[in-house]
């Protein structure tokens, strides 16, 4: 099992990206996924977690501003992230579940900053 995520770079304060976690060896598309993100020098924290049954919530931090969004023929989850600002900068991960275990992506590096 494999997660991959990408679509991480640099982007200007008030800009967006789209983050993609594309998963392989077997499928999500009805198990909970989440994105999170952990900046230099803190904890790992969760950003957006989408239940099996498609339920989907937001950190406080990043609500309004990002969406999560699951393409299940694709075997992909995404997050959009727009008005992004220099505090959104971090490492950010995908996380897939299935029964007692978690699969983590590799991460991809979110820098937001002028």
């Amino acid at each position: 099992v494999q997660l991959q995520a990408s679509g991480g770079g640099l982007v200007q304060p008030g800009g967006s990206l789209r983050l993609s976690c594309a998963a392989s060896g077997r499928r999500f598309s009805a198990n909970p996924m989440g994105w999170y993100r952990q900046a230099p020098g803190q904890q790992r924290e969760l950003v957006a977690f989408a239940t099996g049954g498609g339920l989907i919530t937001y950190s406080d931090a990043v609500k309004g501003r990002f969406s999560m969004s699951r393409a299940a023929a694709k075997n992909t989850v995404y997050l959009q992230m727009d008005s992004l600002k220099p505090e959104d900068t971090a490492v950010y991960y995908c996380k897939g579940v299935k029964g007692s275990v978690e699969y983590w992506g590799q991460g991809t590096l979110v820098t937001v900053s002028s």
